[in-house]
């Protein structure tokens, strides 16, 4: 019964996947790879007798910034310390860098414990967006935006910069990728893509509720064309104007979680997030 925590490899991870879905985190259905793209190293498994038994990973995005996420043990083996042992393992791979996360309630006391201290929560909106009565003006596949200029404003709103996660994210098969645009000029863009449950859409930036409003509706719309009525958005509370947006179409809030992180993080520009990337990665 000795658990030996390694790093994982991305065919290891669908196992992960599995979890996250039995758990009902809803997760991306091509999610991983884009994941791995940042960090390969940054996602560990614990086994006991060679058999997968938790995980977690800790990715780096900078020498400054790391991101926790996928912390899990399975069900028939928790509480016998398989988790925190796997949380400990893994932790070293940040090193000096701060460390966020996103934690459910009933774990938040033990983030305090290991030196986590909550910045906001984050609401995850549910429902199916009505579609416009005319279509969405000002709004054109991301693809036809420069991408240095899509990475920098990308750059903007999160606490590091992610040039690596971002191809890859935007690049998925099944990802959505639009942009919005204002007199020829970048005012924010958004990815929806396939889920266990509803489509996810993640991250959804932008300059004002009105562009955030022009993209979440145009993403609702794709993801109709894939299947997906229902669409889920992650919003931070710190953006009071996501909660209004999301509360206009009729979306409405299923479970929270809070933004913790170690130490500090460089500004960002946090009213232009109205919806978070991942729960899993920042």
């Amino acid at each position: 019964m000795t658990l030996h925590v390694s790093r994982a490899s991305l065919r290891d991870w669908s196992l992960v996947r599995e979890w996250c879905a039995a758990e009902g985190w809803n997760p991306g259905a091509a999610d991983a790879a884009a994941f791995f793209a940042q960090d390969p190293e940054g996602f560990f498994l614990g086994r006991i007798g060679g058999e997968p038994v938790s995980a977690v990973s800790v990715v780096n995005y900078d020498d400054d910034y790391a991101f926790l996420g996928f912390y899990l043990v399975r069900p028939d083996l928790r509480g016998r310390g398989h988790g925190l042992a796997t949380w400990r393992a893994a932790l070293a791979h940040a090193g000096g860098r701060t460390v966020g996360l996103d934690g459910v309630p009933a774990q938040q006391d033990n983030y305090r414990r290991s030196g986590f201290a909550p910045a906001y929560r984050t609401a995850r909106y549910v429902g199916e967006v009505p579609l416009p009565d005319r279509p969405v003006t000002g709004v054109v596949a991301a693809e036809r935006v420069d991408p240095a200029e899509l990475a920098a404003y990308d750059s903007s709103c999160h606490p590091a910069d992610r040039p690596r996660f971002l191809a890859a994210w935007l690049g998925t098969p099944g990802h959505r990728a639009l942009a919005r645009l204002t007199d020829g000029r970048l005012s924010g863009y958004g990815v929806v893509r396939p889920a266990e449950q509803e489509a996810r859409i993640g991250p959804l930036f932008a300059d004002t509720p009105a562009d955030a409003s022009a993209l979440l509706d145009a993403l609702a719309a794709e993801a109709r064309a894939f299947g997906a009525p229902r669409i889920a958005v992650d919003m931070p509370e710190a953006n009071p104007a996501a909660a209004r947006l999301a509360l206009s179409r009729g979306l409405e809030p299923t479970f929270e979680t809070a933004r913790m992180y170690t130490g500090p993080i460089r500004p960002l520009a946090q009213d232009r997030v109205f919806g978070v990337t991942t729960l899993e990665l920042g």
